[in-house]
């Protein structure tokens, strides 16, 4: 964590100092850059990452009249955990939490079919996947820690609750604020009113039910699986062994539950198959109450028992798969001639399950994508065509998920006759929770091939650093103090970009050597992506971050010898950051060189986007491929 640069600064260093709000009036403008409609993980993570842009305008709506306290998802699978390190709340999370680290799997007893027994355990997440745990959280906390960033970050962001979204209007030639939106709330005395907010941009947010995504002319397209489940939160007595496992139990013929410890070591989620709905039926129709819920667990549970003594919160739902066909407001045909102005995130493109854990995930996931995007517009980064990208991404990662939701969600739900069925010594459903293992921890999303990726020309370079998908981080020393730490942790959600220079091992430091040659080239060259995208006044680093990783031991490697452009001067003192540079770490039989199985002899260059996806590898001999990559998205200062 770096603070002091522009002097010292007493206090908390989260705390920005234009983030206090405490005297300002919190009144809606009249227009905007972006309007966020909902306080969802969605919408929260995208504000978070606006709000530290004091030039940036932004507001944030939600129909509700206040923040979230209980219910709705809890699973924060590593991916997300990863994010969260780059938000700078990731070790809050973690000491808050429940770590899933075993899941246990239970099926009828074949010699008594009505009694349950447990028939295989498996570690939650597979070694060397992320330096991250796997972890349950009310999702209220997560709300809690975005809204922190908010209020601290340097526009001092924070939402309008009892503000709800009805529809919008877009004047598609229109060259500010385009988009015209229609909001609800009530006055001082109680009394129904409308507000108009005109917006640069407007992202919906706003849940399976979306008026953003309805004003855009969207529709929810896919099926259900016509069954009822029910999900409680409960303080509960039980003989159940596994409670404090994550567990998988299939009855023979009570249906199943999915058993999810909570934080705090007492309170557990159950989620417990309920009726067949008939078709066309909607659990609305059925009297469902918690009481119904408890009854079947205790079916399902025999020949334990589950005595429950509090019911937090519990909801009756069912499970549905279902795509948008519109992830932004621009038709097909015209994406060539208009770039997007209404994009639609989460929930209000892409609804499933709650049993594989990916909701919140996948929904933060979608705005850490779009955010940076945004940012980089909006400050003349990028011109606005960039903004196509969200679309071609995401929509293929919900295509995804609901794909992998509606296969998962029948393998949970099936009979317990099934489930018992032995494929070598593994039953089906504990074999099909291995094969997803990476796909519900997050990891699986790659981009393709665009403008924005690489193709795998330079991928033998580092076959461990796959183009397209997340940076896969790895323990390395920094130089300059010795501390051990993951690399990746050196990103920050701040719509950067990195590059990151992977040194040969011979000579690195020679002057004729490709290490130095590039960083001659990075440091002076007019084609230099630092130079051309750099804002006059502004830090080196303030739009592409340069990161180096020697080989050898961080004692053998001197401050002294490394090239300039790797202590970039910053600040009104003009401070030297001494925290870019890295050697591997020694300490165990493989370094990051060896894992991430990055070419020893000739080094290499891999870029990194400011969603932490690997965007492409060079050799550290192609400053033209180098340059050209940058000069296909950025914009040069000049053109501005």
């Amino acid at each position: 964590m770096q603070f002091h640069l522009n002097g010292f600064q007493p206090g908390d260093p989260d705390k920005h100092a234009a983030g206090d709000q405490s005297t300002r009036a919190h009144v809606l403008p009249g227009e905007t850059d972006v309007l966020i409609v909902g306080c969802g993980p969605a919408g929260l993570c995208l504000a978070a990452q606006l709000a530290a842009y004091p030039e940036i305008s932004s507001v944030i709506v939600e129909k509700k009249s206040g923040p979230m306290e209980k219910g709705q998802a809890d699973g924060l699978n590593v991916r997300s955990m990863e994010m969260f390190q780059a938000f700078g709340f990731a070790q809050k999370v973690m000491r808050e939490s429940l770590w899933i680290n075993e899941t246990t799997f239970w099926a009828p007893m074949r010699e008594d079919p009505a009694k349950i027994h447990r028939v295989g355990r498996v570690q939650d997440v597979e070694d060397g996947l992320s330096e991250m745990p796997h972890v349950l959280l009310n999702q209220g906390r997560v709300h809690d820690m975005f809204l922190d960033l908010m209020k601290n970050a340097a526009t001092g962001l924070e939402p309008f609750y009892d503000h709800g979204f009805e529809t919008l209007t877009i004047d598609a030639d229109a060259s500010d604020y385009p988009v015209r939106a229609v909001l609800s709330c009530t006055d001082e005395n109680g009394e129904a009113q409308e507000k108009t907010l005109k917006a640069r941009y407007v992202v919906g947010c706003d849940g399976a039910r979306s008026n953003v995504r309805k004003a855009i002319g969207g529709e929810l397209h896919g099926d259900s699986a016509n069954q009822a489940w029910g999900v409680m939160d409960v303080l509960a007595v039980t003989d159940f062994p596994d409670i404090r496992m994550k567990s998988i139990i299939q009855s023979h013929k009570d249906g199943n539950i999915l058993v999810l410890p909570r934080e705090g070591g007492y309170l557990v989620r159950l989620y417990v198959e309920l009726d067949k709905l008939n078709e066309n039926e909607r659990v609305a129709n059925r009297d469902f109450t918690v009481d119904h819920m408890i009854s079947a667990a205790n079916r399902i549970f025999s020949p334990f028992s589950i005595d429950v003594k509090d019911v937090v919160w519990w909801s009756i739902y069912e499970i549905g798969h279902r795509l948008t066909d519109k992830f932004d407001d621009v038709p097909s045909d015209q994406t060539a001639t208009r770039t997007p102005r209404v994009f639609t995130a989460g929930d209000a493109c892409h609804t499933h399950s709650p049993k594989a854990g990916q909701g919140m995930n996948v929904s933060m996931g979608d705005t850490f994508n779009l955010g940076w995007k945004l940012i980089s517009v909006l400050t003349g980064r990028a011109a606005p065509d960039l903004l196509h990208s969200y679309s071609d991404e995401r929509r293929d990662a919900a295509r995804g998920l609901v794909e992998f939701d509606h296969t998962w969600s029948r393998v949970v739900g099936a009979s317990g006759e099934s489930a018992s069925t032995q494929s070598g010594d593994m039953p089906h459903f504990q074999r099909a929770f291995i094969n997803n293992g990476r796909f519900t921890a997050g990891l699986t999303i790659k981009y393709q091939p665009s403008t924005l990726t690489g193709d795998a020309t330079g991928q033998a370079l580092a076959t461990g650093f796959d183009i397209g998908m997340r940076f896969h981080s790895s323990p390395v020393v920094r130089l300059a103090d010795a501390m051990p730490m993951h690399l990746g942790h050196a990103a920050r959600a701040d719509a950067s970009w990195r590059i990151i220079l992977f040194a040969p091992a011979k000579d690195p430091l020679s002057v004729d050597g490709s290490f130095q040659k590039l960083c001659d080239f990075l440091e002076a060259d007019p084609a230099s992506p630092l130079k051309l995208y750099t804002p006059a006044g502004a830090d080196p680093d303030a739009v592409i971050n340069l990161h180096a990783v020697f080989q050898q031991h961080f004692r053998d490697v001197e401050i002294g010898d490394l090239p300039a452009v790797l202590l970039p001067r910053k600040g009104r003192f003009g401070l030297i950051d001494y925290e870019n540079v890295f050697c591997a770490d020694h300490r165990d039989e493989q370094d990051i060189f060896d894992l991430r199985g990055v070419d020893r002899d000739k080094g290499c260059v891999v870029i990194v986007r400011p969603d932490q996806h690997v965007a492409n590898i060079l050799p550290l001999e192609d400053h033209k491929g180098l340059a050209e990559y940058f000069a296909n998205i950025l914009l040069p200062v000049a053109d501005k």
